[in-house]
């Protein structure tokens, strides 16, 4: 049994705006979100920041009201966990039993925090930040800590640690790897965060792991550290990256690898199943091989991609990936992918809190890193969305603006967040 309905699993920022960008053009077809979470679709990004500092509160974050979705005839089942898809019936089924047939399923099922390993007790100290609970749950824990351990140095960590750290509480960072978000940017963009940081206050362990952990007293954590050092504190806030939610595809027969595998219009092996966002692996000339973008712009692009696809507008996905992060009142924009560099250009100087760091792979750009630069994020992501060809000397020479490099006609991209 299928009816003509669009049936979503997830209610996040890609499966929001997908459900938005549909009707936008004209699809006038049943449209189904079907979420684990119980609240309304909302923003995840000022969770770390705003949303923590006490800048905003809950109700801020809701992408739109109930009103919204009526309005829109955009039906919005929450709390419902789908548990199967039958891919011959063209159906899903949820944990209390319903049925929800579809003519195209969208596969929107994000992704879930890494645990620590080997720690199952579920502590009143230890938060894992993903969703909506779990910041409020950190925000109160926040309000009466002295102490806190972060455990993980990526963007999400080091935002929390940033807050924690101007609410002048004590902050320890505890990180794996020798550098801060040493997977997503240079040396150079590493080490000016760290002086950063280390100068509001934030301690880094790098290089070190966590080798005990458990109570010192109740409501307070000891961790001891792979180098034999204690630390006690009275909130400890896990942050050492994310898996894709891949389960249900995987269960259902389609091709996982880090994520849901989809073509250059977002379609699985299956040709009535999609898959968008931070669970969707896909081939970019941006990237070498498969590549998983967990952003706002990379969510927001496959769904405006794919609502042009399911309503007639068949469009490749080929949007160049962008990110940002704000940590302590230092912004860092991101454009492109570096892995593979094997140069690096600094443009302005690396020892302020205002330059760029351009990743350059056999001559060819990949990336550029802003330190507080918007006009070179600007420039940067219309020069790699055009792949046009420049010479590291040439954005090195603040003389030369960025955007004078760019060739007399080229899409613009949509302002920066």
């Amino acid at each position: 049994m299928t009816d003509d309905a669009i049936v979503v699993v997830g209610t996040g920022q890609a499966a929001f705006q997908l459900a938005g960008f549909l009707r936008d053009e004209g699809y006038t077809g049943r449209i189904r979100l079907l979420g684990d979470e119980p609240h309304l679709p909302y923003q995840r990004p000022p969770l770390s920041k705003a949303f923590m500092n006490g800048d905003c509160e809950i109700d801020s974050l809701f992408f739109q009201t109930q009103q919204h979705f009526l309005k829109r005839d955009i039906e919005l089942h929450l709390g419902a966990k789908v548990t199967r898809i039958d891919r011959k019936a063209r159906q899903v089924e949820t944990a209390t039993g319903m049925q929800v047939p579809y003519a195209h399923l969208v596969l929107a099922t994000g992704a879930r925090n890494r645990t620590l390993p080997g720690l199952a007790a579920a502590y009143p100290w230890l938060v894992n930040l993903r969703g909506l609970d779990d910041a409020a749950q950190m925000r109160e824990g926040l309000s009466r800590a002295r102490e806190v351990i972060v455990i993980g140095a990526g963007f999400l960590g080091l935002e929390f640690a940033a807050v924690a750290a101007k609410k002048g509480l004590a902050v320890t960072v505890i990180e794996a790897g020798q550098t801060l978000m040493g997977r997503a940017v240079s040396a150079p963009v590493a080490d000016a965060f760290r002086r950063h940081h280390e100068a509001l206050g934030v301690q880094f362990r790098l290089g070190v792991t966590v080798a005990e952990l458990g109570e010192s007293t109740p409501g307070r954590c000891r961790m001891v550290t792979s180098t034999g050092e204690v630390i006690d504190a009275d909130l400890l806030v896990s942050s050492i990256g994310v898996v894709p939610n891949v389960e249900l595809a995987d269960q259902a027969g389609l091709r996982c690898e880090n994520g849901v595998v989809v073509d250059a219009y977002l379609r699985t092996e299956d040709p009535a199943i999609w898959a968008i966002g931070d669970c969707a692996a896909f081939e970019s000339r941006f990237s070498s091989g498969l590549c998983r973008i967990e952003s706002v712009q990379n969510a927001m692009d496959q769904a405006r991609c794919l609502a042009r696809t399911l309503t007639g507008n068949r469009v490749p996905y080929d949007a160049a990936p962008w990110f940002w992060s704000d940590q302590g009142g230092l912004k860092l924009q991101i454009v492109g992918l570096s892995q593979g560099a094997d140069q690096c250009v600094i443009r302005g100087d690396a020892h302020t809190q205002s330059f760029s760091a351009c990743l350059f792979r056999d001559g060819k750009l990949l990336a550029i890193e802003s330190v507080a630069r918007p006009v070179d994020h600007m420039a940067g992501r219309r020069l790699i969305t055009a792949g046009v060809l420049v010479q590291p000397g040439q954005v090195q020479d603040l003389d030369i603006e960025l955007k004078s490099l760019l060739p007399v006609t080229e899409p613009r991209p949509a302002p920066a967040l």
